[in-house]
Order: C-alpha cells, then structure tokens, then sequence
C-alpha cells in the first residue's frame, strides 16, 4: 500500500466520527433574526448563522415577522446543530435541524424556512437537490413573505446593498 492509498483509508476511517462529533444538539437561546440564532450548547453559548436560508433583515419589510415565526417555531425546542466553519464576518454557519412533532423526523430547518415562506432559498453551490423549487412553491402558494405576490419582496442580499432612499422606494406595504 502507498503512501496515497493510505492517507486515503485513515481520512475515510476517520473523517465519519469527526463529523459526528460536530453534530450536537443544543437549546435556542435567542433568535436574533430568521436566519441567526444564539444557542446553548456543549455548556456555552454560541451565535450560528443558518446555511441553506436568507430571511429578510429586521428593518426590512417582513423581516420582524420572519424572525417572529421563527421564535415561535423554536420555543421549547431541542435542536441538532452540524457546524459548518465561519462566513467572511466571522460568523459561525451551521446546518440547523428541528423535530416539529414529538418522535417526528428531523427536518431541515432552512427547508423549512424556504417552504413555508419565510426566506429565500440560498444554495450559491447547488448542494441540496429541490431548494429552489421548495421556493417557487411557497411563492405559487403565496406563503409567508409572498401572500402580496412575488414583486414585494427584497432578497435580503440586494436589500443589504441598497441605500436609504432605494429602500423607501421599495418598501412593501403588506399586512402579512
């Protein structure tokens, strides 16, 4: 066996239990918005951004209640985080799932977010099969942000890099 061949068995022997090490459950401290959330877990608080899901920010239209239903979604809930390294802000990222009915299965929470229509599916690398469609779903259906239509919404990215007059000009009056 070659060096190669080996760095390969010991990275393929090894790489499953150091993955399931990074998967624990943890207790949501806080919702700071739809997709950020301050968690409890192994004895210390930590802030994760959600991978998979952009929720709109909480100055902008629908953002408080995206961030609302969220809160009501988690409380009392255990959840199971995957950490996924930091983001270009220092930000930790995690795959968040949550158990909706008791001995249920473990969904997805960005999935769920998409499908009920409380963010924008974000995949820049087209690892989850069907996110986008989950999307286009909950905008037929008129879910969540999209019960005013699919032109009221900002994506929170653009929105992020518009100025304070382009915001007022996109601000979307509706009673969600």
């Amino acid at each position: 066996m070659n060096t190669l061949e080996l760095s390969f068995w010991c990275i393929a022997l090894v790489l499953p239990y150091q993955l399931a090490a990074q998967n624990e459950w943890a207790r949501v401290v806080r919702v700071v918005d739809g997709d950020t959330y301050e968690l409890r877990a192994g004895g210390r608080n930590v802030r994760v951004r959600l991978l998979g899901a952009d929720a709109p920010e909480l100055k902008q239209p629908g953002g408080l209640l995206a961030a609302d239903s969220v809160r009501r979604l988690l409380r009392g809930r255990a959840i199971r985080v995957q950490r996924g390294g930091a983001d270009l802000y220092g930000r930790q990222l995690g795959r968040l799932g949550v158990e909706l009915a008791a001995g249920g299965p473990v969904l997805a929470l960005d999935s769920v977010l998409v499908v009920r229509g409380w963010a924008w599916a974000y995949d820049p690398n087209h690892t989850v099969a069907g996110r986008a469609a989950q999307q286009q779903q909950a905008q037929a259906a008129g879910r969540g942000l999209w019960r005013c239509g699919t032109l009221g919404p900002v994506e929170p990215a653009r929105w992020r890099r518009m100025n304070k007059l382009t915001k007022l000009r996109n601000w979307v009056s509706c009673p969600w």
